[in-house]
């Protein structure tokens, strides 16, 4: 036989073997740096336990200002309240933004919670409606540290554990509301629901809702020590190298490093390299527009229904309400803080790394359907218990009302943080670069503040028009809710319109022109 057979054959012998099926890949996370997170975190919580402390007493609060003709007519003045502080955000948010991508994320994130602690404690002085709106505008104004801290987080964050850092944000969001909620109904008006402590104050006696602006300011005065003393810069501005580094440079171009050549030339040349910010119009790309867009209407529904629950929950059940009083609402709101750190740390991760951004966005609007369609039949418990004169019949049905409103309050949790933190990591994927993550997160940010707007200004509208006059379902009591069920039934169906490419970081992935090692994913 000749070489030339043999050769042959043994080619043929190599191509018959069978081919053992390669090994999939298997990317390690990469480690939490807690030593950034964790001063982010204790920033993050100062405005929104500051911003939802004042719900629990909203209603009583306005309703001791003497300004309403009647009860009926009370959530037109919270609806007012609420939107001052929107309002407000709505005119600098993107101006903190862009700020933070010129000057950096620390000392934009420091200003904002200078500003956070000095109004908390002005809040609790208030004694008229108009001063209470002015003090709430001005928390507006420094209330931009949420889109600073989305474009931080994902600076310091990576493709293995992207999805489980920016949950933390919502994470933080989400358990500053539940602690808000609970130090304003539980330390409200502590002369008359704590007289053995409190009683002989003369302070809070005349200021009734003082201690729980100063509990939520000495949040922000924690948050602020931590900023300022742990927390590092995670900008990096870009610059120009100088010439003399160019020169440094030259050598190890040409023919390689040698002893005389600095060890970060290289790598310094590419890690300084300019990046030019997209202009607005390169941005605001279709897909960018239609996410933006859904997120809008989403922010709407929800925030509708967010800031109507207070004043449901404290509505006569004549009325269409719950007739719940201070301590009772912010017990409603504070004990889901209990079910979103397991749904944030442990749920949330598992699914998004599973199935994907999208798909986790879908279900979060999914839950808050039911939760809205059921949450105004509770009225009619609560009337019924109202009426009763049986007091085992009121405290069996009492317990019944509570358990099925805990159980619609964390269908609403469960919807808030899947629904949120999958928006807020589309709109941060979508960045071409990361040079432009103040400019999404910051229109991100001015999209909910326009609609925290009008929200809250229709709702209560709207709520006030319902319970004042006797129409059939669903223009009675249900109105507001069953409208909101129907907008986010409208994102939900507009969602399936939004290609998968969102779960992936832009910045990160592979440019047009790039090295072979960069393109590897």
């Amino acid at each position: 036989m000749s070489r030339s057979d043999d050769a042959r054959d043994s080619a043929r012998s190599q191509q018959d073997a069978p081919v053992e099926p390669e090994e999939p890949v298997v990317v390690k996370e990469t480690p939490l740096p807690w030593k950034q997170i964790a001063p982010l975190v204790a920033m993050r919580l100062a405005e929104p336990i500051n911003l939802n402390l004042i719900l629990p007493f909203m209603y009583k609060m306005i309703e001791g200002f003497d300004i309403a003709d009647s009860p009926k007519d009370i959530s037109h003045y919270s609806s007012i309240l609420y939107m001052s502080f929107s309002i407000s955000q709505t005119l600098t948010i993107m101006h903190w933004g862009r700020l933070s991508d010129r000057i950096g994320r620390r000392p934009v994130l420091i200003a904002g919670l200078i500003g956070i602690l000095v109004v908390s404690v002005l809040f609790g002085f208030t004694k008229t409606f108009a001063m209470a709106v002015v003090v709430r505008m001005a928390t507006g104004v420094f209330a931009g540290n949420g889109a600073v801290m989305k474009s931080a987080m994902a600076e310091i964050a990576d493709d293995t554990n992207r999805s489980r850092m920016m949950a933390l944000l919502p994470l933080t969001w989400n358990v500053g509301t539940m602690v808000g909620s609970g130090i304003g109904g539980v330390f409200s008006n502590p002369a008359t629901q704590f007289p053995g402590l409190f009683g002989n104050f003369k302070l809070f006696i005349y200021f009734p809702y003082l201690l729980p602006c100063l509990m939520g300011s000495t949040v922000a005065a924690f948050g602020l020590l931590v900023g300022l003393f742990n927390f590092k810069e995670t900008l990096i501005k870009p610059t120009q190298p100088t010439h003399e580094e160019a020169v440094s440079e030259q050598p190890a171009v040409a023919g390689g490093s040698t002893e005389g050549t600095p060890l970060l030339a290289q790598s310094t040349a590419v890690s300084v390299a300019p990046v030019k910010q997209s202009s607005m119009k390169s941005l605001m790309t279709p897909l960018v527009t239609r996410v933006m867009i859904t997120n809008a209407i989403m922010c709407f529904a929800y925030n509708m229904c967010d800031q109507l629950y207070p004043i449901f929950a404290a509505t006569d059940p004549r009325d269409g309400g719950l007739g719940l009083d201070p301590r009772s609402i912010g017990l409603s709101l504070g004990i889901e803080g209990i079910v979103v750190v397991y749904l944030q740390l442990v749920v949330y991760p598992r699914l998004e790394r599973k199935f994907g951004v999208l798909y986790c966005y879908r279900r979060g609007l999914s839950f808050a359907i039911p939760y809205l369609v059921c949450m105004p039949f509770l009225s009619i418990i609560a009337a019924h218990l109202q009426t009763s004169a049986s007091s085992l019949s009121m405290t069996y049905e009492y317990i019944g009302m509570w358990v099925i409103l805990m159980s619609l309050m964390t269908m609403r949790i469960t919807s808030n943080v899947m629904a949120y933190t999958s928006i807020n990591m589309m709109i941060t994927n979508m960045a071409p670069t990361r040079a432009d993550l103040g400019f999404m997160n910051g229109t991100q940010q001015l999209a909910m503040s326009v609609m925290r707007i009008f929200a809250p200004a229709i709702s209560g509208v709207l709520w006030s028009w319902s319970i004042k006059h006797s129409l059939p379902f669903p223009f009675n009591s249900h109105f507001v809710w069953m409208l909101s069920a129907v907008l986010v039934s409208i994102v939900l169906w507009q969602s399936y319109f939004i290609p998968d490419s969102v779960n992936k970081f832009a910045a990160d992935q592979p440019k047009p022109i790039t090295s072979t090692n960069e393109s590897e994913d």
